[in-house]
């Protein structure tokens, strides 16, 4: 039987990360969805007039994609 120890700090940070990237997917998720099915890009329509944070948005996603790979393959013990 396997423990896992964890830093009471730092398993908060972990559920936040979790969650803040998870709601960055589903955005990116549905975003793409809509410019896949209706040629609609909502993140360049709410933030076309600011090249800057649009990238900012798509970097994020970007991000959010790698963390998202990482935790699928980390082992979870309960």
């Amino acid at each position: 039987m396997k423990r896992s120890f964890k830093i009471k700090g730092g398993e908060n940070m972990n559920r936040f990360l979790d969650k803040f990237f998870m709601l960055i997917l589903v955005i990116g998720g549905i975003n793409w969805g809509l410019v896949g099915i209706a040629n609609l890009d909502l993140v360049n329509k709410f933030l076309g007039f600011s090249l800057t944070l649009t990238k900012i948005v798509y970097i994020l996603v970007g991000i959010s994609g790698i963390y998202g790979l990482t935790r699928l393959f980390k082992p979870t013990y309960y």
